[in-house]
């Protein structure tokens, strides 16, 4: 198998649909979440909703970078959650991770070797590759985040 497919599979096994390494991902974690559980702070631990935004914001910076445009993204900014005020604005929220997480698992699966190993906007940013994996080790970071927020919420 490429190395291409396998790094989108790994994408989209914890965004959209895996199990094999947390027995959940994202969507699952993310789908009966409510607005309220999703924006209940607990201490000063980050919402639910803004690890949403952070993990849609860095995605579709990158997914602007492979789909030809600039890297726009600045971390200052990643947690910039504008106030959400309603169920649709929440789910509509969601809806364009998932759908960002899609396209992006779908322009990984069409990279070939040469372009993954090649440099990623500057030579400090290292390779496609590189960035590629970094991003499925932040989703899963953040995932955690997710699971363990949700446990306190449900107490």
């Amino acid at each position: 198998m490429k190395s291409s497919i396998q790094l989108a599979n790994r994408f989209r096994e914890v965004i959209l649909n895996g199990k094999w390494i947390a027995n959940t991902n994202v969507q699952d974690q993310l789908g009966d979440v409510t607005l309220e559980q999703a924006v209940t702070q607990i201490a000063n631990l980050n919402t639910i909703a803004k690890l949403t935004f952070h993990l849609n914001y860095y995605i579709s910076g990158v997914l602007n970078v492979l789909e030809g445009g600039e890297l726009e993204i600045r971390d200052k900014f990643s947690f910039d959650l504008p106030k959400i005020n309603s169920e649709q604005e929440w789910n509509a929220l969601k809806a364009d991770l998932f759908l960002n997480a899609e396209k992006f698992a779908n322009h990984i699966e069409q990279m070939t070797e040469e372009r993954l190993n090649s440099e990623f906007v500057k030579k400090d940013y290292g390779d496609f590759r590189r960035n590629i994996e970094g991003m499925i080790e932040h989703s899963y970071y953040h995932l955690g985040q997710i699971v363990v927020l949700r446990k306190m919420i449900d107490q």
